[in-house]
């Protein structure tokens, strides 16, 4: 038996050569032909491909590679840089057996015969699926960080503009107002005013969509059903849209509570509905979903302020020309429109995503070119109250009763006199100041006080500074802010705090007599 085994030939160099390939389990290592037929098969490659040698050998290495792929020639094109400059090295989803994918990094070599002639391919692939996920994990949080700190930044930027424009839309539609009341009979300069009434009231608008992009606006939230304040839009929306556009309402009919501000939500998707018309120039469809949803942690890869939860989602679809990938990235941003000049301003979706995001909620779009569009709005399930059948729709403008006095602290003096010529105009008497340290010693004194109004943002100490030191000098004092710039005084988690009236500027005369006279009616409480 001994002398038998010594007469056994020793291994050949090949032999060892392809026990040491067939043992490495980690690699599928491969031969190719010069056509890219396989001639060879280690146990890494069964390992990681799924086929047997016996069911491969012999086929096409491109059985691989996905149908998007060997429809644009990505095998061919491999082996042809192989054969071009020595080797190439490639990346890509492949698929097993089974069908199932794995990101595959392959490493081609050509292999040439003594006159330099190319005689077939050796193959290495390795599975780096799992890095390359957590690569685009990493990539898409970075995405999604650096997305959120530049929506952030434009953010502030246009608040803080929008603040200083509306101090002038203040004392602008008040001068047209006052105008006007005080003209006689006089067609031509009533239409003339009425028209800068009309573009005042634009701007308005568009200082209104800036602060909702910013987050800065100043939101009343009410329990509120959903489905209620679209039944209660269809005939807006069906005014907006046209005959040409065929509205659908999929309400589900179970839905849970959630807690908005009814104006800014009607005018959320008032704003999808007009962009959805506009992608649909030769009729089409316009869908409006709800439903009761959960968004679990996944949902913190594309959004790093999403809490997960329960959220009612309302979604609107169209069936338009769709939106392409770059355009998509950037739909969000202010002044981004892909609208002729002169059709829009691009403040539309901005001031969607900001009032989703101030009400606590998500925002996401989905399109393809030729596919239409949906975009989603997401809002955390309310918990408290049901929400109320009715809504008291807001008294008409009082005058003063008498001997009522108000006291104006206002920094800006154009708006200050604004203020108090109206005021005046109503019949209450007025005090007024440019700061909080000019107006203590009217609040220290005798002299009667009613109602303090105040700018929210004075120099030095602030409206509710000011207004704190006076419920502890007069208590029972009426309180009401305005503001053309919400910050954190009286605003928080995008919501205006318990107790608090607020006035936003730009307001007209019509506005300040009514809030004046609600807010003096109202039943005594500490003054916030």
């Amino acid at each position: 038996m001994e002398r038998d085994k010594q007469r056994q030939p020793p291994d050949t160099e090949e032999s060892q050569h392809r026990r040491l390939i067939d043992a490495i389990s980690d690699y599928a290592i491969y031969m190719l032909d010069a056509d890219g037929v396989v001639t060879s098969w280690n146990s890494g490659a069964e390992r990681l491909k799924g086929y047997r040698a016996d069911e491969i050998v012999g086929q096409h290495f491109a059985r691989f590679y996905t149908e998007e792929d060997r429809q644009a020639g990505v095998p061919q094109q491999g082996l042809d840089v192989a054969r071009r400059d020595g080797r190439s090295e490639i990346e890509g989803w492949r698929v097993r057996k089974d069908g199932s994918r794995f990101w595959a990094h392959a490493n081609i070599q050509a292999i040439r015969d003594d006159d330099g002639d190319v005689v077939g391919f050796a193959k290495i692939t390795r599975d780096r699926t799992e890095p390359h996920e957590a690569q685009q994990a990493l990539d898409e949080a970075r995405q999604a960080l650096f997305q959120s700190q530049k929506m952030e930044a434009v953010g502030q930027l246009t608040g803080g503009i929008a603040h200083d424009f509306n101090n002038l839309l203040t004392v602008i539609i008040g001068g047209l107002d006052t105008t006007l009341r005080g003209i006689g009979p006089n067609p031509r300069l009533e239409k003339a005013l009425g028209m800068a009434r009309l573009a005042a009231e634009r701007a308005v608008n568009l200082t209104s969509r800036l602060l909702a992009f910013s987050r800065r606006q100043a939101l009343q939230p009410v329990a509120s059903d959903l489905n209620g304040l679209v039944r209660h839009m269809t005939e807006i929306l069906h005014h907006s849209l046209g005959e040409q556009i065929e509205l659908e309402g999929v309400l589900y009919p179970r839905l849970w509570t959630v807690e908005v501000d009814p104006n800014q939500l009607e005018a959320a998707v008032l704003n999808l509905a007009v962009n959805a018309r506009d992608a649909m120039p030769n009729r089409g469809k316009l869908t409006i979903e709800t439903a009761n949803t959960y968004l679990d942690e996944s949902y913190q890869d594309t959004d790093t302020e999403v809490i997960p939860g329960q959220y009612v989602l309302l979604s609107v679809a169209d069936t338009g020309h769709g939106i392409p990938k770059d355009v998509l990235a950037r739909v969000f941003e202010p002044f981004f429109t892909t609208k002729e000049v002169g059709k829009g301003t691009g403040l539309g979706l901005s001031m969607v995503y900001g009032f989703v995001k101030q009400s606590g909620g998500h925002v996401t779009i989905y399109s393809e070119p030729g596919q239409g569009a949906c975009v989603k709005l997401y809002f955390p399930r309310y918990f408290g109250a049901d929400p109320p059948e009715n809504v008291v729709e807001e008294q008409a403008w009082p005058s003063a009763a008498q001997g009522e006095v108000i006291l104006v602290v206002e920094d800006n003096e154009v708006v200050r006199v604004y203020s108090v010529t109206s005021l005046t105009e109503l019949g209450y008497k007025v005090l007024e100041a440019a700061d909080a340290e000019s107006a203590l010693p009217y609040l220290r004194g005798d002299e009667r006080i009613d109602l303090l109004l105040t700018d929210v943002v004075l120099p030095g100490r602030s409206g509710r500074s000011l207004a704190e030191e006076a419920a502890g000098i007069r208590p029972g004092l009426r309180v009401l802010y305005t503001t053309g710039y919400s910050r954190n005084a009286i605003v928080h988690q995008g919501r205006l705090d318990p107790g608090v009236d607020l006035l936003a500027k730009p307001f007209t005369f019509e506005q300040l007599a009514a809030r004046v006279r609600r807010v003096l009616d109202a039943p005594a409480r500490r003054a916030l």
